[in-house]
């Protein structure tokens, strides 16, 4: 018998309490010039075409190799850096790590009047530096990447929200299904924002 994986579209959303979602950005490497404003805009299109609102955090965090090294260690048990990691926070199994390897499968609904303040999506980490390494090996991995720095660390974040709201790419089917929801959301980011 041959499981279908589960349809993300039809997945439970992040609603929380009437509010609005508030996302944080962080650069706290020196590498890789990076813009929060460009990542907060990024951050928030995820999440809304992914359907999240009200009360909710999220938070993006841009570190340098010898950090991301450290975290990779101590939560992957990998050594050397890796160029993101998702942590989801409010989710039903409170894993960590780079989903698949630490997350769930699907975002946990919960209920606002039950649970008070916002609901914490989660942090996802990027490593500009290793972004950059990246950047030309994944050129046209996606339509618009031209292989800049910039582009992977689009591709990077909008990867790491997808962990947090329960992507997984441990299977094919679940692979397929996670490359598709990043080059719709890139795509539609580009036309949003005029290619910025």
């Amino acid at each position: 018998m041959t499981i279908e994986p589960p349809s993300f579209r039809s997945a439970p959303r992040r609603v929380g309490r009437a509010g609005s979602v508030e996302v944080f950005v962080a650069d706290e490497q020196t590498d890789v010039d990076v813009s929060a404003e460009r990542y907060v805009s990024l951050s928030r299109h995820v999440l809304d075409a992914e359907g999240v609102s009200g009360d909710v955090e999220f938070a993006l965090l841009f570190v340098d190799e010898g950090v991301m090294a450290d975290l990779n260690r101590m939560h992957m048990a990998e050594d050397g850096p890796t160029d993101v990691l998702a942590f989801p926070i409010d989710d039903e199994l409170g894993r960590v790590g780079r989903s698949p390897d630490g997350g769930s499968r699907r975002p946990v609904s919960r209920d606002p009047m039950l649970m008070p303040g916002p609901i914490l999506l989660g942090d996802v980490v990027v490593c500009p530096k290793v972004a950059e390494v990246n950047a030309r090996t994944n050129a046209g991995s996606y339509p618009g990447h031209e292989g800049t720095t910039q582009d992977e660390v689009d591709l990077l974040v909008v990867h790491g929200i997808l962990h947090v709201l329960g992507h997984d790419h441990a299977k094919a089917e679940e692979e397929a299904v996670m490359k598709d929801a990043e080059r719709r959301l890139l795509a539609s980011f580009a036309k949003e924002s005029g290619g910025r």
